[in-house]
């Protein structure tokens, strides 16, 4: 076999199912032969950063390997912000470029797509990848491409593969996957020991899964820790979505002041609050009603435990979680919780359409038609969110980037072959939304709801003399016929419910669903969440 067969069956062999990915020249040699060999589909889309927030998506929701392939310069480096996106909410990414062939830099001149050295984005890429490799040696290529795929597994981060265009039909050996070190078994048992001791000796003890708990596919594992555990679990903001499937004693999401106060005050009084693959950032916690104490608190996270003032370190998430249900009689606790409400029954009048509106209409629509992924952009659609009852979600919470909605909402399709509702505002739709011109292509037929307020609202909220954040109202709904969908504006709740109604029973085209949402008017959890941080950064 060649070099990229080698390569694509390591892929595959690690997880992947598919690849995402727009050629060019440099990438031209490798791109034929990943449509030749047929190891592993590829869908291309339009523009780089659709590229990586689609197979960013799919590493999400199928906790596996996301491919994004690109060429060599103005390929990848129009890649950076999606590829960051993943590096800060531990997805696991792997970059493929395309690269100058090895002989190419003796020529003396510049090549195209050249920045400032040849080797300029290897070194850009160090900064958002946890590994990197060039496979500019084919008989050291197999143990490279193991040891790249395993980090991007074990650490859940993205990874950098670059592929130099005169290499890629070179003979290369198989890829032998590289084995993992197993854990201390000392430091797994005391560390079992302590966290346990804690939880007991805790009057109110919670656990709060995170986004590492669907990176290393243990939302059943950890469902059932709960039960054997006897208590309540909530989310994190960057973590909903999470055991929406699993028999957990699931209370809701945490989001401070932005939340239900039932939540927040059984986060905040808990003494034996249990952090399980929870990233401490600030829209995680920095709108907490009372700060919570994270020297007190039990953190998983990264590879290691902190408890107090020590840490226990290189153990993985699964190890833990495995030993402490070894450890935990498999009779379930009886206890039972109150799980937050959400809104249902839309009044289908001639009123005007608030956000809080769009979550009734999704929860009416989810109940009669059965749970759909959502694919979510940062804005107002993401706090919207959390007024949908609990389904599988993928969303840039943390690293809060515009855009990543639609292309996610197809890498969801592409990964799982369900059909995703989309949730995205009209700014980000600017930006990504003309991905959808794919769907015909590949048979994609997503929901997308658009809230269109013609304007950047939420950054509004914050600074609301600015002008800038006026956009004007363009035509998305006429435009969808010419990318090979159907669209309808809607200006009134009885209108949404028509438009819902009908986009579910329309199936083989892309349904957008242009929702006229009067300026200033926000979800209630945004409105809640503005509220706070005003409140908490207002001078004492």
């Amino acid at each position: 076999m060649n070099l990229i067969e080698s390569l694509l069956l390591a892929l595959k062999a690690h997880g992947a199912r598919q690849i995402f990915g727009i050629p060019g020249d440099f990438a031209l040699p490798y791109f034929r032969i990943i449509e030749q060999s047929n190891i592993l589909p590829l869908y291309t889309l339009s523009h780089e950063p659709a590229v990586g927030f689609a197979a960013d998506a799919s590493a999400r929701i199928n906790c596996a390997l996301g491919v994004a392939a690109v060429t060599y310069g103005a390929g990848a480096l129009n890649m950076v912000n999606a590829v960051a996106a993943a590096f800060a909410e531990k997805s696991p990414l792997v970059v493929l470029s395309g690269g100058p062939g090895k002989g190419e830099a003796r020529s003396g001149l510049l090549l195209h797509h050249q920045a400032k050295t040849l080797d300029s984005q290897f070194q850009i890429f160090k900064e958002i990848t946890c590994d990197q490799v060039r496979l500019d040696d084919a008989e050291r290529a197999p143990a490279d491409i193991a040891r790249v795929l395993a980090s991007c597994l074990q650490r859940s981060e993205p990874v950098y593969i670059e592929i130099p265009r005169d290499m890629v039909s070179l003979p290369c050996a198989p890829v032998v996957a590289a084995v993992a070190a197993a854990p201390d078994q000392e430091a797994l048992n005391a560390c079992v020991d302590e966290i346990l001791e804690r939880l007991r000796a805790a009057d109110s003890p919670v656990l709060m899964a995170g986004v590492e708990v669907r990176r290393y596919d243990l939302e059943e594992q950890v469902a059932e820790l709960s039960r054997r555990l006897g208590i309540p679990v909530v989310t994190s903001f960057m973590g909903r979505g999470l055991l929406a499937h699993q028999d957990a004693p699931l209370v809701g999401t945490y989001m401070g002041v932005a939340g239900f106060p039932e939540v927040t005050q059984l986060v905040e009084s808990s003494d034996g609050l249990f952090l399980l693959g929870e990233i401490i950032c600030d829209t995680n916690f920095a709108v907490s009603e009372t700060k919570i104490d994270m020297r007190k608190t039990i953190q998983a996270l990264d590879g290691r435990v902190t408890i107090g003032y020590h840490t226990y370190s290189q153990l993985p998430l699964s190890a833990l979680v495995q030993r402490m249900l070894s450890r935990l009689d498999p009779g379930e606790k009886a206890f039972s919780v109150t799980p937050q409400s959400f809104p249902r029954g839309l009044l289908a009048d001639d009123a005007s359409i608030r956000p809080t509106d769009i979550a009734t209409a999704v929860n009416d629509l989810m109940a009669a038609h059965g749970k759909m992924p959502i694919a979510s952009d940062m804005g107002d659609c993401l706090f919207t969110a959390m007024e949908i009852e609990h389904t599988a979600l993928v969303a840039p919470g943390y690293y809060a980037t515009m855009g990543f909605g639609v292309p996610a909402g197809l890498g969801l399709q592409a990964a799982t072959g369900e059909r995703p509702l989309i949730l995205v505002g009209d700014g980000a739709f600017q930006m990504t939304g003309w991905e959808l011109g794919n769907c015909q292509r590949y048979g994609w037929d997503p929901i997308v709801l658009l809230f269109n307020n013609a304007s950047w609202e939420m950054l509004r909220t914050f600074q609301p003399e600015s002008g800038f954040n006026d956009l004007g109202h363009w035509g998305f709904a006429e435009m969808a016929g010419g990318m090979g969908g159907d669209g309808v504006r809607v200006n009134t709740r009885a209108e949404l419910k028509a438009a819902l109604d009908k986009a579910i029973a329309t199936r083989g085209r892309f349904q957008l669903i242009d929702i006229t949402i009067p300026r200033g008017v926000l979800s209630e959890t945004l409105a809640r969440f503005v509220a706070g941080v005003k409140r908490l950064s207002s001078p004492k």
